[in-house]
């Protein structure tokens, strides 16, 4: 499993509640792309619509290789999930406060997979106390690997 981007802004600003896997409707020059690692998710969210999911605001370069202009960086992408988990998202979506926030973008077994998380903003002395914890937890670990 390669890792392809990850958003420590949604590990760090919001709450997570559940988790979800989920596949991306893409263009070839756009998996190509991805390969080469050029993705950003750092003001991408997913949203419910019309019993879909769609993932809006997730940049991927254009592939320098890619005929007729490649595709469009930032248009919105279909999301696979189950319906069921649809069902579920969009009912738990529409509580106060819920977010549908990627995590990560992963190459697994050769498909690109998307790592959601369902969660709940923090407040901004959550946000410092979480900040806190890390930079501690860090600290920790230099300490342990200098000895």
């Amino acid at each position: 499993m390669k890792v392809i981007a990850t958003n420590k802004r949604a590990l760090r600003g919001y709450e997570a509640v559940e988790t979800y896997e989920a596949g991306l409707v893409l263009s070839g020059s756009e998996v190509k792309s991805l390969r080469a690692g050029h993705a950003e998710l750092k003001d991408a969210y997913a949203i419910v619509r019309e019993g879909e999911a769609w993932l809006v605001g997730m940049h991927i370069a254009p592939y320098s290789f890619a005929r007729e202009g490649g595709h469009e960086p930032e248009r919105t992408r279909k999301l696979l999930l189950h319906k069921r988990e649809i069902r579920r998202v969009a009912g738990l979506l529409s509580e106060k406060g819920l977010t549908l926030v990627p995590s990560r973008l992963v190459l697994k077994d050769g498909v690109v997979k998307l790592e959601l998380v369902l969660g709940r903003g923090r407040a901004k002395y959550d946000k410092r106390r979480a900040l806190q914890e890390e930079e501690q937890r860090r600290e920790m670990e230099q300490a342990l690997r200098r000895r």
